[in-house]
């Protein structure tokens, strides 16, 4: 298969319109350099920030990027504390930046568990880039794919309660405008840095049929270039969805007219 260069082509033209990535190592690239964790989350707005400009120069319509997970408050409470301060500041100090790059910020989960000053932040930042129309950026911050999937499952559950559906009328259609990121592209590709081979609870729904890349690459070492080799990996990749593939299914049909 011929390989495609991003420098010459562009995502769509590849299939990518939806990545998602599950940002993991901070903490032990901060361990390596004696620091404490909190160090290297701070390290890993820089990569954050990388991220996002990567995905807004090449196009892509949707960017997803794991920053707390719901099994995350069983950290230690300090560790929490200096997180959600550092996701007020990380909202606060890029807001307008992102806003001025017309970059359309999304928080997915349930952030009532959130204090009242991180949920006012949230809030300013989607009233203030809702309207832009360039690179939607998600950020899921205490979410997890089973929450996800339940709180779809409840609402569909009230309309069988309240008579608008019956239980032989739910179908996957229905569930999956119920699960957050509904109105959006479908995630193509999800990328997990830190080397861990699992999906720890991401988007369980969405990514069915999304294709996996993980990298050995700790998050705040996660740059242009790895994202490069992402996206050029996907490339590479035959997504048949189940299917099979062009070929295969023209030999089959071709076998089919000799019998």
């Amino acid at each position: 298969m011929v390989s495609v260069n991003l420098q010459e082509a562009h995502p769509f033209y590849l299939g990518a319109r939806h990545v998602a990535i599950i940002m993991d190592g901070n903490g032990r690239w901060a361990n390596r350099k004696g620091k404490l964790r909190i160090f290297g989350h701070k390290a890993g707005i820089k990569s954050v920030r990388r991220a996002v400009k990567f995905a807004a120069s090449n196009r892509l319509e949707v960017l997803t990027l794991y920053a707390f997970s719901s099994e995350n408050w069983n950290r230690s409470i300090q560790e929490v504390s200096s997180l959600m301060e550092l996701f007020i500041y990380a909202l606060e100090s890029k807001l307008k930046s992102l806003h001025k790059h017309n970059v359309k910020l999304r928080v997915i989960g349930d952030i009532s568990r959130f204090n009242k000053r991180l949920q006012e932040s949230i809030y300013r930042s989607e009233q203030l880039t809702k309207n832009n129309n360039g690179l939607i950026l998600n950020i899921a911050a205490n979410y997890g794919g089973r929450w996800d999937i339940i709180q779809g499952v409840k609402a569909l559950a009230k309309q069988v309660e309240k008579g608008i559906l019956t239980p032989d009328q739910i179908s996957e259609a229905l569930l999956s405008k119920c699960v957050c990121m509904s109105d959006l592209a479908p995630v193509d590709l999800v990328i997990r840095t830190g080397g861990e081979h699992r999906i720890s609870n991401f988007l369980l729904w969405q990514i069915a049929y999304a294709e996996l890349y993980f990298t050995d690459v700790l998050w705040p070492d996660f740059d242009e270039g790895i994202f490069k080799d992402a996206m050029n990996a996907f490339a590479q990749r035959n997504r048949r969805f189940g299917g099979i593939t062009p070929i295969l299914s023209a030999l089959i049909a071709h076998r089919g007219k000799t019998c």
